[in-house]
């Protein structure tokens, strides 16, 4: 069986982060979030494995190479224009109909089982397998809704208190949601692994930007087609698309191990600096006399002697040249040599 990594997208809730690589591309404990997805899947025997590209594509492969080093070989895919998460299925169609393959999207960092889920799909006879986790927390991931072990609908984000189905009709069939889940108030969501079938592509429409939840998806239920849900029952996975989850994530998984600080290459903090609860990113310097806590320090960054950051993102302020902040991401400003985006409290 073949995989393909989704790794095209711009990262606009992870900027500035993401000026200067892409989202699959950027570090996690000092390695390419992509590089764990792509080592995952060889863990599974999945070893030829496609990767679209589009936004700083250069940096996807710079991370990935050919795929030795994870123990796969790489097929890359352009995408000049950008064709969502069906429509770079399309793109790759030639390479990956032939037989049932898995799509993983490539800013996750999971080890939850895939046989268990493959057998899943076989037992369902199933088009496609979307590998979901309860939402307990009720993270702003959007609803999957269920009935007996398979999907009938996408829903909006949940509620602190209950569940919303989305108002589009296209984006939620079926509101309703399994009676075990109404009992336990908690809203299910999708992991971004799924294991689908080469006749999907009956459903995709072809050469144009479409979404699997809101384009394919909606059209195949209505179809009669079986879409399986599985729901990891063990395992960790965890997502990071956004600034505030990119840094507690960090800390959360430095601090299982006993850290508090990622540094990575060629970074320093010099004797008389103060840093606690950071992400270095390569060819930073903090400097004595600087303190530095609750923050990412992206490449190349300087944090000068006298200088306090908490709770905030820097990046270089040379990289804003001729950029435009994207709507979706956070406000920042220039001080001195750094660009600062502070984290919302």
């Amino acid at each position: 069986m073949r995989a393909m990594i989704l790794a095209a997208g711009y990262g606009t809730r992870l900027w500035p982060l993401t000026i200067d690589r892409a989202k699959p591309a950027i570090p996690f404990l000092n390695r390419p979030l992509v590089g764990y997805v792509a080592e995952y899947l060889a863990r599974y025997g999945y070893r030829e494995i496609a990767v679209n590209l589009h936004h700083r594509g250069e940096s996807v492969r710079s991370a990935l190479g050919d795929g030795a080093r994870f123990g796969v070989n790489l097929h890359y895919v352009e995408e000049p224009e950008i064709l969502g998460t069906s429509g770079a299925l399309d793109n790759a169609r030639a390479w990956l109909e032939g037989d049932t393959f898995i799509v993983i999207n490539g800013k996750i960092v999971t080890d939850i089982d895939l046989s268990d889920a493959l057998a899943t799909h076989r037992r369902r006879n199933a088009l496609a397998t979307l590998v979901l986790l309860p939402n307990p927390q009720r993270e702003r991931f959007s609803i999957v809704n269920t009935h007996d072990g398979l999907i009938t609908g996408f829903g909006s984000m949940p509620t602190a208190h209950k569940i919303h189905a989305s108002d589009n009709a296209e984006e939620s069939l079926d509101s309703s949601l399994d009676e075990d889940m109404e009992t336990e108030n908690t809203p299910l969501m999708f992991t971004g692994i799924q294991i689908l079938e080469p006749r999907i592509f009956n459903y995709i429409p072809p050469k144009i930007f479409s979404h699997t939840t809101t384009d394919v998806y909606p059209q195949a239920l209505r179809n009669g087609e079986v879409i399986a849900a599985h729901v990891a029952a063990t395992g960790m996975w965890h997502e990071l698309s956004t600034l505030e989850r990119y840094l507690e994530t960090h800390l959360a998984v430095l601090n299982e191990k006993g850290r508090g600080i990622s540094i990575g290459e060629n970074s320093t903090i010099e004797n008389g600096a103060e840093a606690e609860d950071a992400v270095l990113w390569e060819n930073v310097t903090v400097e004595r006399g600087a303190r530095v806590r609750r923050a990412v320090l992206g490449a190349g960054v300087r944090v000068r002697a006298g200088e306090e950051v908490e709770n905030s993102i820097l990046v270089r302020a040379e990289l804003l040249k001729g950029e435009e902040r994207p709507e979706k991401a956070l406000n920042g400003e220039v001080r001195g040599d750094n660009f600062v985006v502070p984290l919302p409290r």
